[in-house]
């Protein structure tokens, strides 16, 4: 019986050439796409996996008015909640210090680093290689370095370094080396190439709200977080009460500080805030559910197209019903075809993925491998229950037919075949029609992002960030100076400038300033330490007021100039807002004086609100060492002589022995649009495979219908009707459900679009057009496709269709 089936499903194949191929490309296509998608989810889910004890382990998240959902906690709420709340079992702090380099003897290593406490290893207990992980942070002259960095900097005698010194050029200080460890293989935020004590934890000992670590809590076994998280909520609360009256600021009663759990295995895709190098789940979703909607668009075209091909199947299964087939084995014949179908498009697929696989990873910027064993195993389910659902209905609409009907010739007046057809086509035009809306709403912000003004000019502008810093002894400010100075000797360069901010990196240092005259008047605020010609440097306008004066002392000490932003949250306009003088948390409570107000600066990407922001003059307090970087204005002649120039300078004079590099800060800038510019590439492939789907499948449709209808055709040919009557007449039908297919996409596409939208602070008006160019496109390709095939319907033999009339 199987030996027969299969004969019958490779006949029906071979005299289905060209819908036969149509199925299994489109089912490949969208696998590929599905499982391109699924793995990336996936690879984002295996975060941390590793982590013995995981499920007890929470990552520690806080809410504030002034600076919102933070990754960050202060060192009390970390280690004196361990003391006072019970539910704690354990508790470790870390933070990300970027590179620095390392150096023993003739030796170094320019590496990634981190600050954290002994109880780290505790939480995160890394393979050991040498040493003992037991005190090995106790105190600041202590350091542990991964495998990888050990052999860099000893050899292949890396194993003998414990009790050895290395040295820390960031700080010119020595670190004896107390553990030697191997960074997991598996998924992981953690890949800390050493890691040494934080140094500034002893001046952040009473300071609840000082936002600065990455804090996690070991819990007992049964902990009610939600419970805890109150808790912990409500002493954030008390303590930011007694900060407000010790700093003289007003309590937001509507938004009270908030203490968040996320677990730590969750952390990669659902931290609260930006969390550890956090994954883009919405993104992800969002994709996952358009590659099941193209993945739909591929089943809708295999049942199309064999509902389509019943009436030729129609006599094979009245004959087998008359010898006694019975319904039920029928099904399952019918299920054996659709499965062979799609078991060769997930092979098909699997290869497209491997071939894919690079690219994608390059654009990912991941280095995910087909090497999971349960990858397979949930494809491989998927596929079963894929080929079901997509078999089930034209298996049992096929086994329906009536034997006396069919061995009459009366099964292609079945109106609910034509009513099943016409469904799935106007859903599968649906879908076509609900991506091409978003794709090019998307398009359209994408767009309107990248041309708006961004409050600066920062063209033929480099920006070379410093490798070595340094907080003690104003190192930074002072190498920010000499540098400064050298680098306008070099020829080609016009202008030098810098700040603690980076265009394109966002703001650091935020503080609660609050109105000399109303107490009751605060905001957050950014610091902008800046450099005396910074804003005339990026031709920032100025709304009112004047630039700072370098050559007065009352503008270096106490003058300020605000963005739009900071005079509207203190409820003034730019003019207003002159003279104002404000009470700063960052300068001892020194006063300030609004001497001019400029247009807003993005610095986050035009995706976030620009936040409020306080210009001063750089060097009056510790924000001076916090200059890390020079920013560089070329001449329009000889650019590339200009860089070469730079780079030897830098290389040989300013930072010698540390890796060079410098970015243009429009296109550091432009590095903000990627996320989105990525969501645009992706969105504008998906739309183009969704369209080859499904056209190819109206192709193969368009096909199969008119083929039936030939005999028709050939009548009214024979009784004088022209082609155009005939094409007319055999298009009609398509048209009528695009034009309803389009009509019952647009408020699905309104309600995604609107949602998607939202996440920026700066969005386009919901436009019209997308909606209008959708139908119109829909129709021409379904009037261009459709009407070919009519067409050439009209150029039939009639002796062959009227000959036994």
């Amino acid at each position: 019986m199987l030996k027969n089936w299969l004969k019958i499903a490779f006949i029906n194949y071979r005299k289905n050439w060209l819908s036969t191929i149509i199925n299994i490309l489109g089912l490949s296509v969208g696998l590929c796409v599905f499982l391109l998608i699924f793995i990336h989810w996936q690879d984002e889910k295996s975060y941390e996996k590793w982590i013995p004890g995981k499920e007890n382990i929470y990552f520690v998240e806080n809410k504030s008015a002034s600076f919102g959902t933070m990754s960050v906690s202060s060192y009390p709420e970390i280690f004196v909640s361990k003391e006072i709340f019970s539910e704690i079992e354990d508790c470790t702090i870390l933070n990300d210090w970027g590179k620095q380099r390392l150096s023993f003897g003739n030796n170094s290593a320019y590496v990634s680093g981190s600050a954290t406490v002994d109880s780290f290893f505790r939480f995160f207990p890394f393979e050991k290689v040498a040493g003992s992980f037991r005190n090995a942070l106790s105190d600041n002259g202590k350091i542990a370095l991964s495998d990888k960095t050990a052999h860099l900097l000893f050899g292949d005698n890396y194993l003998d370094a414990i009790g050895k010194s290395v040295k820390s050029d960031s700080n010119d200080k020595e670190y004896v080396v107390t553990v030697i460890y191997k960074i997991p293989e598996g998924n992981t935020v953690f890949k800390p190439d050493f890691m040494y004590k934080n140094p500034y934890m002893e001046q952040s000992k009473e300071q609840w709200t000082n936002y600065s670590y990455n804090g996690f809590f070991k819990l007992k076994p049964g902990t009610d977080i939600k419970s805890l998280e109150d808790k912990l909520s409500r002493k954030m609360q008390e303590q930011d009460e007694i900060s407000a009256k010790k700093w003289g600021y007003a309590v937001d009663k509507k938004n009270p500080p908030m203490v968040y759990l996320t677990p730590i295995s969750k952390m990669k895709l659902d931290a609260k805030s930006e969390g550890i190098r956090k994954g883009d789940k919405k993104s992800i979703m969002i994709l996952l559910g358009l590659s099941v909607l193209i993945l739909s668009l591929s089943g809708i075209n295999l049942i199309n197209l064999k509902t389509a091909q019943a009436s030729q199947r129609a006599k094979e299964v009245g004959v087998r019903k008359v010898v006694g087939s019975s319904k039920v084995k029928l099904v399952f014949q019918f299920l054996l075809e659709t499965f062979m179908i799609c078991f060769m498009a997930y092979i098909v697929a699997f290869a497209m993925v491997e071939l894919l696989l690079p690219a994608y990873n390059k654009f990912l910027e991941k280095d995910i491998k087909l090497n999971d064993p349960r990858l397979f195993i949930y494809t491989g389910l998927f596929l079963i229950v894929f080929s079901l659902v997509s078999g089930l209905i034209p298996a049992l609409y096929l086994s329906n037919f009536k034997p006396i009907n069919t061995l009459k010739g009366n099964f292609a007046r079945s109106k609910s075949g034509v009513w099943l057809r016409n469904f799935i086509l106007t859903l599968q035009l649906v879908i076509s029609s609900f991506f091409i809306i978003c794709s090019l709403i998307i398009h359209t912000q994408v767009k309107y992002m990248m041309n708006k003004d961004l409050g600066f000019k920062g063209d033929q502008t480099i920006q070379v960030n410093f490798k070595k810093t340094n907080w003690e002894n104003n190192f930074n400010m002072n190498k920010y100076r000499r540098l400064k100075n050298e680098l306008k000797k070099i020829s080609g360069v016009t202008d030098v400038t810098g700040s603690v901010n980076s265009l394109g990196n966002g703001t650091a240092n935020g503080s609660i300033v609050k109105l000399s005259t109303d107490t009751t008047k605060t905001t957050q605020t950014m610091l902008g330490g800046i450099d005396e010609n910074f804003l005339r440097f990026y031709k920032v306008k100025f709304l009112s007021g004047q630039d700072l004066n370098w050559k007065k002392a009352s503008d270096t000490i106490n003058g300020a100039v605000v963005n739009e932003t900071f005079a509207g949250k203190l409820g003034y306009n730019p003019k207003t807002a002159l003279n104002k003088e404000f009470f700063t948390g960052w300068d001892g409570k020194k006063k300030y004086k609004i001497l001019g107000v400029v247009k807003d600066i993005h610095y986050s990407g035009v995706s976030k609100p620009v936040e409020p922001i306080v210009y001063f003059n750089y060097d009056r307090n510790w924000i001076k060492n916090n200059m890390k970087n020079v920013q560089i204005k070329l001449s329009g002649n000889d650019i590339n002589g200009t860089l070469e120039r730079i780079k030897e300078f830098w290389i040989t004079k300013a930072e010698p022995g540390y890796p060079y590099d410098f970015e243009f800060v429009d296109k550091q800038f432009a590095k903000t649009f990627e996320k989105f510019q990525k969501q645009q590439t992706l969105f504008t492939m998906l739309n183009i495979v969704v369209l080859v789907i499904a056209l190819l499948g109206l192709f193969a449709l368009s096909s199969l219908l008119i083929e039936q209808k030939l005999k028709d055709v050939a009548i009214k040919k024979t009784l004088g009707a022209d082609e155009k009557t005939i094409v007319w007449d055999l298009t009609k039908r398509f048209l009528l459900i695009c034009l309803i297919a389009v009509f019952i996409s647009i408020p699905f596409g309104y309600y995604a679009m609107n949602e998607w939208l939202k996440d920026f602070a700066y969005r386009i008006d919901m436009p019209v057009w997308p909606y209008v160019l959708s139908l119109f496109l829909l129709l021409i390709l379904t009037f261009a496709i459709v009407s070919f095939k009519a067409y050439r319907a009209t150029k039939i033999n009639l002796v062959k269709y009227l000959k036994y009339e």
